[in-house]
């Protein structure tokens, strides 16, 4: 009985700069606990002036006012629930530091969110391109009808999206 083949890389071989793919994940995860740290000082640094920085213009009032909603409703349990919620990871921190949350509390929300969102992706994306690699060199014709496949629905989601917007912004 042939056993399925594996999508992801040994984790005992080298996989990136001659490092096990283990470490590398590991290496991504402190890195990305690391981020979260610096938005947060830079957020608790820019305060009041968050909103008239680069990031805060572009993001608009009412969207950072929307995101101090969440953080003084929910506190440290919104910094792990950004790590779920695209468009939050990136700016909920730099929101957090703003307005003072515990650091403490800050720091564990993070690291939790770090260690279980981190490796999700990590191994789902990993998995996801070594499987259409090897699909790709096993059937590249197919390989290239799913990569296809793949962007045609990303695109045809962003322009749902963009409608649904747009009506929106008519009926408001």
């Amino acid at each position: 009985m042939r056993r399925p083949a594996l999508a992801v890389p040994s984790p005992g071989e080298p996989f990136w700069l001659g490092l096990p793919y283990w470490l590398v994940g590991v290496i991504l995860i402190v890195a990305l606990f690391g981020a979260f740290q610096v938005y947060y000082w830079v957020g608790r640094k820019l305060g009041e002036r968050l909103y008239d920085s680069r990031i805060g213009v572009r993001l608009g009032r009412e969207r950072i006012a929307k995101i101090e909603d969440v953080v003084e409703r929910w506190g440290a349990l919104a910094v792990y629930g950004c790590f779920w919620v695209p468009m939050l990871r990136h700016t909920l921190p730099w929101v957090a530091g703003a307005l003072r949350v515990s650091y403490p509390w800050y720091v564990v929300a993070s690291a939790l969110g770090c260690l279980t969102w981190a490796p999700l992706w990590w191994f789902g994306l990993t998995a996801l391109v070594w499987g259409w690699l090897r699909l790709a060199a096993t059937s590249p014709v197919t390989a290239v009808v799913v990569a296809v496949l793949g962007v045609a629905g990303a695109v045809a989601f962003a322009v749902w999206r963009r409608r649904k917007r747009a009506q929106k912004a008519l009926v408001a």
